[in-house]
């Protein structure tokens, strides 16, 4: 972790390596929704028959793998009211939550609406939840200490086995979700490319940058932090060795909360405030925090690439995914064509030219000097909702903001509660949140703290020895593109915190704290 405090430096031009955006693969699709897929008439359980479908396959296939050396042979079971009572069998399904928290939309319409409605829960979890596992033929509920330890949400897919029990229920003995998907990108290093000890070659390797959270606008802004952020980026901050390691970074990714909802107008303020005679009562909005977020934007594009997607608070569309801003509210900074304006989620294919390192290692011949091959990198990058809406429904601990993380990778689905509990576009005949391949950096916005951890692939399913660098943010984080070793840049000054502000956490990350 490099903590950078406010010491004015002389301004220096920073000489950095390139990295292109190359387009995506079938299996790394786009976000976007094009006019012809932007309707509203389809009904949202369309998004779980085609999600069940689309994934029955990898998850039989790894179930059969799991089960079929069992002494029992449990006999598999094509739909799930086909089961056999007594005896033993797995079965398919979409998984439902029943859970009396939950925010129900018919006992919000029914309510009595002369009494305000209670704030929102921060936990769904209770006791008195059940697990249901449904399919085009009905439901079934599971029962058993295995479905507890499985920490599912609702929409995941899963082979459950086990048997019937006389009062209907279904008895789980054992639990497979499809696993992580094969990695998007080849591999290029060898054996111990996940060596996180760092040589002095590490120096001349390429970095990305990504911090969200920036809320400007809000009413205790980190005006200074910010101001700090954009002189460290462009060179302009921190010592010899924080200019180096700044001029390794090719791209910045700004994942969500870049604004703040604290200029528009709670309902009755607006009463409050002297009007001119037929002035509108609606809610006031200052233009000031988008000036300031463009001027910002404008010092960070003249130096270097930036990626900036919307967030559960900017002035974006609600749904995800979440569609790419337009770049006329940015000012100046939507003339560079370094600026780019990506949906949430995104996919980012980011490859790195081959180069030579300047710095000669001793004890190498010339022939030993070892260049850096070019390697292209898979970067999935949210703001954070999906995480955020599941950790509501697991108890914490033992469940953690990067455990959920990490899970979506192994339910081969980002956004698994959607369109349950998290708004999404009702898709008819696809769901864009399937993870066909696993990404190499899986980036996650809009988290009340920093984690990372390193999830491998496992039981065949991926290459071996291949890992995802998985980044929850909401301060400055690079992440090494060829080692995928991550740091943690802070920003101080006298008298401020470093986040402009405490930050209540939401859960202990635990060992998936700060790492590099």
């Amino acid at each position: 972790m490099t903590t950078l405090d406010s010491i004015p430096t002389p301004s220096c031009p920073l000489v950095r390596p390139t990295t292109t955006v190359v387009p995506p693969t079938e299996m790394t699709p786009s976000f976007l929704i094009d006019t012809k897929n932007k309707s509203y008439k389809h009904q949202y359980a369309n998004i779980y028959f085609t999600r069940l479908t689309l994934l029955r396959n990898a998850v039989e296939k790894r179930a059969k793998a799991r089960w079929d050396g069992l002494q029992s042979e449990p006999l598999y079971v094509a739909r799930v009211l086909d089961v056999v009572k007594s005896q033993l069998c797995w079965v398919i399904g979409t998984v439902y939550m029943d859970m009396p928290l939950k925010p129900n939309v018919l006992e919000d319409i029914g309510r009595d609406h002369s009494i305000p409605a209670p704030p929102p829960r921060e936990k769904f979890y209770c006791d008195e939840d059940s697990v249901m596992l449904e399919d085009e033929s009905g439901r079934l509920k599971l029962v058993g200490d295995r479905v507890g330890e499985e920490r599912l949400v609702t929409g995941v897919i899963v082979a459950a086995l086990g048997m019937e029990t006389p009062t209907g229920d279904f008895e789980v003995v054992d639990m497979c979700t499809a696993g992580l998907a094969t990695f998007a990108e080849e591999e290029f290093l060898g054996s111990n490319a996940m060596d996180m000890d760092v040589d002095s070659s590490s120096t001349q390797d390429e970095y990305v940058a990504v911090i969200s959270g920036l809320s400007i606008g809000s009413p205790s802004p980190a005006d200074a932090q910010i101001q700090m952020l954009v002189e460290y980026l462009t060179g302009e901050a921190g010592g010899p060795e924080d200019q180096q390691l700044a001029s390794r970074i090719t791209r910045l990714i700004i994942a969500g909360n870049s604004l703040s909802l604290a200029e528009y107008g709670e309902e009755g303020d607006d009463e409050k405030r002297p009007r001119k005679f037929g002035a509108s009562a609606q809610a006031v909005f200052s233009p000031h925090p988008n000036l300031a977020l463009s001027a910002h934007l404008h010092d960070l594009t003249s130096a270097l690439p930036v990626h900036i997607l919307p967030g559960e608070d900017d002035p974006s569309g609600t749904i995800l995914p979440q569609q790419p801003f337009p770049r006329a509210m940015f000012g100046k900074a939507a003339a560079f064509e370094s600026f780019h304006c990506e949906s949430n989620p995104a996919w980012l294919r980011v490859r790195c030219d081959e180069a030579e390192s300047p710095i000669p290692n001793e004890g190498r011949t010339s022939s030993s000097q070892s260049n850096h091959p070019p390697v292209t990198r898979s970067l999935l990058v949210t703001s954070g909702q999906p995480v955020l809406d599941m950790y509501k429904y697991l108890p914490t601990p033992p469940s953690s903001l990067v455990s959920i993380a990490a899970s979506t990778l192994r339910w081969r689905h980002v956004a698994p509660t959607a369109p349950d509990t998290l708004w999404c576009h009702p898709y008819r005949d696809r769901d864009p949140f399937i993870l066909w391949e696993t990404p190499d950096i899986y980036l996650v916005g809009g988290m009340p703290q920093f984690g990372t951890e390193l999830v491998g692939s496992e039981d065949g399913s991926g290459r071996a020895g291949r890992y995802c660098r998985i980044v929850l943010t909401g301060v400055l984080v690079l992440v090494n593109l060829r080692t995928l070793e991550v740091q943690r840049v802070d920003f101080g000054v006298e008298g401020l915190s470093a986040g402009g502000g405490e930050q209540q956490p939401l859960g202990d990350d635990g060992d998936a704290m700060a790492e590099g």
